[in-house]
């Protein structure tokens, strides 16, 4: 073989094998996926003993993805109209656990901050509502977690449906 073939095929043998690194690398270095959640929750009335870590206005008990209480302190209403229009925020904390498939997969705690924007009749009923909360910070399995949830108020039920993400640091 001579010298010039010899460097062509150290050559191509360097730029293939850096070539599958190159592949492999960013795949490797992208860490947890985000985990795609959701479930329900329903209003906790103050009659019952679930629940009652955080003492706040309103108690939900979640289900679905989330398995646990979700706690809420609202901080200002932004805005109430003579319309119906209503905007607040605050802040929640989850506490419990992230479940998939049945398996609890991540349990302790997250906090979020919140904006939740409805309308409502002029008798006071809810016509809609919903909110978002992106996760602020975290204790136990969500410490470092990041993601968001939504919520649609179910005017009907009164239920909170919600959907969204989660990724475990």
């Amino acid at each position: 073989m001579t010298a010039k073939l010899l460097r062509g095929l150290v050559v191509v043998v360097v730029l293939a094998t850096t070539g599958i690194v190159w592949l492999a690398g960013p795949a490797a270095a992208k860490g947890p996926a985000n985990t795609q959640i959701s479930g329900v929750g329903t209003f906790v009335a103050d009659t019952e003993e679930e629940c009652t870590e955080i003492d706040d206005l309103y108690t939900l008990r979640m289900t679905g993805s989330l398995e646990g209480c979700w706690y809420t302190t609202v901080l200002n209403v932004v805005q109430e109209t003579p319309s119906g229009i209503y905007q607040e925020r605050g802040v929640e904390t989850f506490k419990g656990c992230l479940v998939e498939d049945g398996v609890d997969v991540a349990c302790g705690e997250f906090t979020t901050t919140y904006h939740f924007t409805a309308k409502y009749a002029p008798d006071g009923s809810e016509i809609h509502g919903r909110c978002h909360h992106p996760i602020v910070s975290g204790a136990g399995d969500f410490d470092g977690a990041t993601g968001r949830v939504d919520f649609k108020d179910d005017v009907v039920t009164g239920d909170f449906d919600y959907r969204g993400h989660i990724k475990l640091a």
